[in-house]
């Protein structure tokens, strides 16, 4: 089974390319939606015992928790020592799924891929890319989003540069979403020939 990360800086078209890989068969495992549940489930009482600011209704209030990281980034470093192991977890849960299933290949959708080390868990990595102006345009389109939001996000991720250049397969979304889904169905067809 061929496992290939999926990355990409905010606004470059991640979720949607994610998508195209899911509409051609291929499992995925997304990493924001699994920290979203776990925000509903697992990770409320460690993450609501170092943000009891965030705890609403016996959830983890993802705007209250992203208010309080923005008043102290510092704090980062606590929500991912909880957060991480716990997506983790998950991750190697559908990995195993997947493997006893027969899959040839999957993908794991990782926002922060490189940040975290987590290209050292997959085959191939395939990076999301569109120009900067694209990229800036599609984030500042998104409802409560600011330019001081869009900075901090940024801050904390690798520049998009550095990622294309670790890739090993770029799929640029600058270019509409036709022009991605082939690049995305010719990967998908020279990686599943690949495993047959």
């Amino acid at each position: 089974m061929i496992v290939l990360g999926l990355t990409g800086s905010i606004g470059t078209g991640k979720s949607t390319t994610a998508a195209m890989f899911r509409d051609l068969g291929v499992p995925v495992h997304d990493a924001d939606a699994t920290v979203h549940d776990l925000y509903r489930s697992d990770a409320v009482a460690p993450v609501a015992e170092q943000f009891p600011e965030a705890l609403r209704d016996g959830t983890i209030d993802r705007k209250a928790l992203s208010a309080a990281l923005a008043r102290s980034p510092d704090r980062f470093a606590a929500l991912e020592a909880i957060i991480h192991p716990l997506v983790r977890a998950r991750e190697k849960a559908f990995l195993d799924a997947e493997r006893d299933r027969g899959a040839p290949l999957v993908l794991l959708d990782i926002p922060l891929l490189y940040e975290t080390g987590a290209e050292a868990r997959v085959d191939k990595v395939v990076v999301v890319t569109c120009a900067p102006e694209i990229q800036r345009q599609r984030v500042l389109a998104r409802p409560g989003m600011t330019e001081e939001k869009f900075k901090l996000i940024l801050s904390r991720q690798m520049p998009d540069a550095e990622k294309r250049r670790r890739a090993d397969f770029i799929i640029d979304t600058g270019r509409g979403l036709d022009a991605a889904r082939e690049q995305v169905e010719e990967f998908v067809e020279r990686l599943k020939g690949r495993e047959g």
